[in-house]
């Protein structure tokens, strides 16, 4: 009885209540290979630990870290039409936007939302590289001008976080279209004299390069950010000759004038708090608030104690 009590029987119970391990618990980093552990990498916000490399990082999350508290409100974009091709490649298009709905979690490669950053308020639009490589649909270009509309209601600047492999095939010339379309949109932010600042992340290319994404007052890139109209590969091949080391990259944009600056995502926001409030001749940034002084209270006098002797009484300086 004892074999069977003290190692049969523990020996069942480990083998059916053992857990199994979360698969996403660790994130391997694409440019040094050093595992990550997911509350880290979330804490420094999708970049590596160990050799700084920028992960994508989601619109939501972005947003989180972004406004004030966390706090935002989303904008609604018009809904266009779901299908106006009847496209098919492998899949039919709704099959491919069902799958990419699901496993991102959002209904479309944008999102739009409004809030504060440093007490700042501000209209923000960030794409999502992982809905269908943030392809420019026409659901992008509606979502650019409902920000512009808002942005302009408000009397708000407008902050694009750009993130795209180009156009959306799928939709064909109708996705092309969406350039002129943000084109007007960004040009009615000037007349009505807002700031329109764009942040260019990993990668940006193709049509969003040619248009909205490199019209803003203020370019900003983050570290070695992959921008482009057509891809180095394309231009080798065309070309036929070595492309020089890291050509089409942020630094090398910023080294040629086509860049204002490149900045680190942990410091993004610091920045673009500084950015807006001198655009927009406002006061210095608060970057925390002191507490709210205490009121004084009142002296309280002592209680003589009844069995502490008595002072001696003062003597009467002498007479000279």
């Amino acid at each position: 009885m004892n074999w069977i009590t003290n190692y049969v029987r523990p020996r069942i119970n480990s083998l059916f209540s053992r857990r199994e391990v979360p698969e996403n618990l660790w994130t391997k980093c694409p440019e040094c290979g050093t595992m990550l552990f997911h509350r880290e990498l979330s804490d420094n916000l999708n970049v590596c630990t160990n050799c700084d490399h920028h992960l994508a990082i989601t619109p939501r999350d972005r947003f989180a870290a972004l406004f004030d508290g966390g706090a935002f409100v989303e904008v609604k974009v018009p809904d266009p039409v779901a299908d106006p091709l009847q496209f098919r490649d492998q899949k039919k298009y709704p099959d491919r936007m069902r799958a990419a709905q699901k496993s991102t979690g959002e209904k479309e490669a944008m999102l739009v939302a409004e809030g504060e950053i440093g007490r700042t308020p501000i209209v923000a639009a960030a794409q999502d590289f992982g809905f269908m490589a943030g392809s420019m649909g026409m659901y992008v270009g509606n979502a650019i001008i409902a920000a512009a509309e808002r942005a302009t209601k408000l009397k708000r600047p407008l902050v694009l976080f750009s993130a795209a492999g180009g156009a959306r095939m799928q939709e064909g010339i109708l996705s092309l279209m969406q350039m002129p379309r943000t084109t007007v949109a960004v040009e009615m932010l000037r007349e009505a004299g807002l700031p329109y600042i764009v942040v260019l992340t990993h990668p940006t290319t193709g049509g969003v390069t040619a248009s909205y994404a490199m019209l803003g007052d203020i370019q900003i890139a983050e570290p070695n950010a992959l921008i482009c109209f057509a891809g180095p590969r394309v231009i080798e091949q065309t070309i036929r000759e070595k492309l020089p080391e890291g050509f089409q990259r942020a630094e090398y944009l910023l080294e040629h004038g086509m860049l204002d600056r490149v900045t680190h995502r942990t410091k993004l926001r610091d920045e673009l708090v500084s950015i807006l409030r001198m655009m927009g001749r406002m006061p210095a940034p608060t970057k925390a608030d002191l507490p709210a002084p205490t009121p004084t209270a009142p002296a309280i006098e002592a209680t003589p104690d009844p069995a502490a002797p008595e002072p001696a009484p003062a003597k009467a300086p002498k007479s000279s």
